[in-house]
């Protein structure tokens, strides 16, 4: 787990998953291999792309974030998370969740 607590939440600090050919592939692989802090089945929806932000992994020179409402059984309410499907980064599981 991060011990950043803005790791994920924010548009400043996204969770990078890497592999502009690939990318929406990564980011439903990254959100299914995390659980709730006990092992919980999680459940997302993409909520849309925001967030422009310049990077030479993509090949247009410049990306957007994607945003997913995050929660797990359980859970009373969702969060937002925000991936990066252009850079990469070392993965870790926001504050709140696990990596299976």
């Amino acid at each position: 787990m991060s011990s950043d607590e803005t790791y994920g939440y924010t548009e400043k600090n996204p969770v990078k998953v890497g592999g502009a050919t690939n990318g929406p592939s990564n980011e439903r692989k990254y959100l299914n291999s995390l659980t709730g802090p006990n092992g919980e089945a999680v459940s997302f929806v993409r909520n849309g792309s925001c967030c422009a932000f310049s990077t030479k992994n993509s090949p247009f020179g410049g990306g957007l974030l994607d945003m997913y409402s995050v929660t797990y059984e359980g859970k009373k309410d969702t969060v937002t998370l925000y991936l990066n499907m252009y850079d990469k980064g070392k993965l870790k599981a926001p504050a709140g969740f696990k990596i299976k």
